[in-house]
């Protein structure tokens, strides 16, 4: 069947979509057919449950916020048939999560989003805006609210087709995703225990706003926070054997140790974001910002840094930590160092499972005449959600959500011609995944 064929069964699809000219590996079937003609004729609710849902401020710290856009998904979720659950995150000050199940025979399947946005109340980016036809600004469009509606649009397309009655699968909208709340443990315990035994969890974050890439592989998100202390005396006194070298040059060493020893390792990054010295100093991580005080004449008595490490697997992350502690043991005379890692997300390794439902979505997605789908370089796949379900989930993918550009900022674009594009995919590889595609 042809690439225009194609389209013109699937109900205009692709007039609503830019897509490159490209022969299917085989003809749509009809389901496949049946859901991209419903995700097209119903593209205009979808617009419209995004805009509502980008209108309501979410920002991670608006608890009230973030309850209200979980209210209108969760009524989403009720009319489809799913048993739906607020889970309340007062332990660790954070406004709670969604959490949607619809038991069946099938495999289980697990769907992530989250309703939070980096956007306060106090912040100047307050509401959706539509640039043109296919082009709209708002605060969370893409990050996420738009893989948010995904999630929904697609399940509907499939209860239009009647498969969703016998369908296993279980969604999770966490509601602090961009800031999550301490310890990690108790925040993301819902996400984990909503992920036991699932055959297949999916993400439906933004990516890199390529809808030709998708993610296998996340690198881990871990600060650390380095104290170094010296003796304080006249400068003249420096590196004498009472005074030692100072708690500035001590730092140096050890930063530059960090260097020499971790640089250029593949897939690992390390980071001092922040540092203040001298005889008095201060220095809060959670606002990133501090004071110090000192004098030319004087050998500096403390320094504080704050960083990040990033890596792509669990091993990698604990060999760089410990070579990062050896260096802060080899103290410089008469100082004395220590350094801390807080708890970070986890990383999600590559894995030959992660590849083959990858590889899967790309079957579907090319079967519909969408194009292929490849993984991106996971250097550029930041922190996110789907990394906390690595040990539970058999297979993972990620950023199969609503696309665009310059998310964090309020430049936050959407594409909103891969509105019905991206839920397509997902509806058509959810119907083959339901059927055990993978196990």
């Amino acid at each position: 069947m042809s690439f225009s064929r194609v389209c013109a069964v699937a109900a205009s699809v692709c007039a609503s979509v830019h897509l490159v000219a490209w022969v299917p590996a085989q003809s749509p079937s009809p389901d496949g057919r049946a859901l991209a003609a419903f995700v097209t004729a119903h593209n205009a609710e979808a617009l419209t449950l995004l805009e509502r849902v980008v209108n309501i401020n979410s920002g991670t710290q608006n608890f009230a916020g973030v309850r209200e856009v979980g209210r209108i998904f969760r009524a989403e979720f009720d009319a489809l048939g799913f048993k739906t659950e607020w889970v309340a995150q007062d332990a660790v000050k954070r406004g709670g999560h969604l959490v949607a199940d619809h038991p069946g025979s099938g495999p289980r399947l697990l769907l992530i989003g989250h309703l939070d946005t980096v956007f306060e109340t106090d912040s100047p980016f307050q509401k959706f805006q539509r640039l043109d036809a296919k082009t709209a600004t708002g605060p969370g469009v893409i990050d996420m609210k738009g893989g948010d509606v995904i999630i929904v649009h697609a399940l509907r397309a499939l209860q239009s087709i009647g498969a969703l009655k016998t369908m296993n699968v279980v969604v999770v909208m966490t509601g602090d995703e961009e800031d999550g709340g301490r310890p990690l443990t108790v925040a993301r315990a819902a996400l984990v225990a909503a992920a036991k035994g699932a055959d297949v969890a999916i993400g439906f974050e933004d990516g890199d706003g390529d809808p030709s890439h998708a993610v296998v592989a996340r690198r881990s998100s871990t600060n650390w926070q380095l104290d170094v202390t010296g003796t304080p005396a006249h400068s003249s006194q420096i590196f004498s054997e009472p005074v030692g070298a100072g708690a500035i040059f001590e730092t140096a060493r050890i930063l530059n140790a960090f260097r020499e020893k971790l640089a250029g390792e593949a897939h690992l990054t390390f980071n001092p974001g922040a540092i203040t010295g001298g005889t008095s100093a201060d220095l809060d991580p959670v606002q990133t910002r501090g004071a110090a005080f000192g004098k030319t004449n004087v050998v500096a008595a403390h320094t504080h840094v704050i960083g990040d490490l990033r890596a792509l697997s669990p091993e990698q992350v604990t060999r760089a930590e410990e070579t990062m502690k050896t260096v802060v043991a080899e103290s410089l005379p008469r100082t004395k160092a220590t350094i801390v890692f807080g708890e970070g997300y986890p990383p999600l390794a590559p894995t030959d499972a992660n590849s083959q439902l990858l590889a899967l979505y790309s079957h579907a997605s090319e079967d519909m005449g969408l194009g292929a789908v490849t993984a991106v370089n996971p250097d550029k796949a930041g922190a996110a959600d789907v990394s906390f379900v690595a040990g539970q989930a058999k297979a993972i993918i990620d950023a199969v959500g609503l696309k665009g550009h310059d998310d964090h900022t309020p430049g936050e674009t959407a594409d909103l011609s891969s509105l019905p594009m991206q839920t397509t995919r997902a509806a058509v590889v959810l119907l083959r995944l339901s059927k055990g595609a993978i196990r």
